[in-house]
């Protein structure tokens, strides 16, 4: 497919129709990344989007673009967002709606989908065996397909936040925001550039899949907290897009991320996913810099986070800042020998999480077993304090590195 632009009439296009569905989403200052990074940073906080991604904006605009082509239902192939995108605008536009999405694919996401009226179905190990599926059950059915992103009423819609961003943002002179397929970075792009051609706009990929940065192609299921962006394949469309329409391409890891998704939480009070908080990754870890001067801002594409993965975000969070103690312990097994050692914590001022016994697979004495537990602490200086007060009463203490 040849290299195509986005005119403006496209983006006026797309804006008229996600009017009165589709958010205009505040942008936030953020002191502490502005701090850390050296420069002012503000989000674009599109994780409090309708259906809780910008996908929304490019499910509306297609929707719109194929009017009575959509009669007879459209479907799709998508790991999460894109499908709840589509399946709320088929459900606002009265037509039917059929999902097919990857393995593992998030559960919230799809009991959002089907809350909105679609039909759910597994379709393969990928997101591009998703896609296959969902194009033949298009071409069987009378369906409109909908790419996630290889579509240029997507890409208008997607375009969208680059308008706002021109309104809202003062003196704006860098974009970080998430590349997954390519659909929201090259219309943000595309909306800035038409507007300003001296603004960067950095696209941000997580290490498990990163094609875009020519890294090998992963074989089988994705695993990675930025689900969202794990997209194996440029698109025909997108891939010259985003050569031509991006300054520049990232890669961070998982524990960025994970570091990412935990400052949001704790600092801007902002609830985001995995591949929304790629950009906030890339400030922290110095893949990217914040603009000299003027504005940079981070797109926070997504809040749709599964709730099971917030708890090991925490503790991973809180082990990593110190506030965490796993020690092994050898007490008497005798009645109240634990008793006696929790009381010694408590007046520490260490708070029990969790605790154990372990009599099998380590060297003990006779009377003797050993406990593992898990104790939240002020900080690293407490930790000690802990250590050396268990220590200093007699009892046999080792102190693993992580809880």
């Amino acid at each position: 497919m040849p290299e195509r632009d986005l005119p403006s009439a496209e983006i006026d296009r797309a804006a008229r129709a996600g009017r009165g569905v589709v958010k205009h989403t505040p942008v936030t200052t953020s002191a502490s990344l502005s701090e850390r990074s050296g420069g002012q940073v503000v989000l674009k906080a599109e994780n409090l989007q309708r259906t809780g991604s910008f996908k929304i904006r490019g499910a509306m605009s297609k929707l719109a673009a194929l009017g009575t082509d959509a009669a007879r239902g459209v479907t799709a192939g998508s790991a999460g967002n894109h499908a709840q995108a589509l399946a709320f605008a088929a459900r606002h536009a009265g037509v039917p709606c059929e999902i097919f999405v990857p393995a593992g694919a998030s559960i919230a996401k799809m009991e959002a989908c089907r809350a909105y009226g679609a039909t759910i179905a597994e379709g393969g190990d990928t997101l591009d065996d998703a896609v296959v599926l969902a194009k033949a059950r298009a071409a069987d059915a009378g369906m409109a397909f909908c790419h996630p992103y290889d579509d240029l009423a997507i890409i208008a819609g997607q375009a969208t936040i680059g308008r706002e961003l021109i309104s809202d943002v003062d003196e704006l002179r860098r974009v970080v925001v998430p590349l997954g397929g390519g659909g929201l970075a090259t219309g943000l792009a595309m909306a800035v550039k038409q507007y300003d051609p001296t603004i960067q706009v950095v696209g941000v990929q997580v290490r498990a899949c990163a094609p875009y940065a020519n890294q090998p192609i992963p074989g089988g299921p994705v695993v990675t907290l930025a689900d969202g962006i794990a997209v194996k394949r440029p698109g025909e469309l997108t891939r010259p897009l985003v050569e031509r329409w991006l300054d520049d391409v990232v890669v961070v890891d998982e524990n960025a991320v994970a570091d990412a998704m935990v400052l949001l939480m704790e600092r801007a009070k902002l609830y985001v996913e995995g591949a929304g908080a790629v950009g906030v990754a890339a400030l922290l870890s110095g893949h990217v810099a914040a603009a000299r001067h003027g504005a940079t801002c981070v797109v926070l594409s997504g809040g749709n986070v599964d709730l099971g993965v917030v708890p090991g975000l925490i503790r991973r969070h809180e082990t990593g800042a110190g506030r965490r103690l796993l020690l092994y312990v050898t007490i008497s097994d005798r009645p109240g020998g634990l008793a006696a050692l929790l009381t010694l914590f408590a007046q520490q001022g260490a708070n029990l999480v969790v605790v154990d016994h372990v009599r099998e697979g380590v060297a003990l004495q006779v009377r003797e077993t050993g406990v593992n537990v898990v104790l939240e602490v002020r900080g690293t200086d407490h930790a000690d304090q802990v250590v050396r007060a268990v220590r200093a009463a007699g009892y046999h203490v080792e102190r693993a590195n992580r809880a």
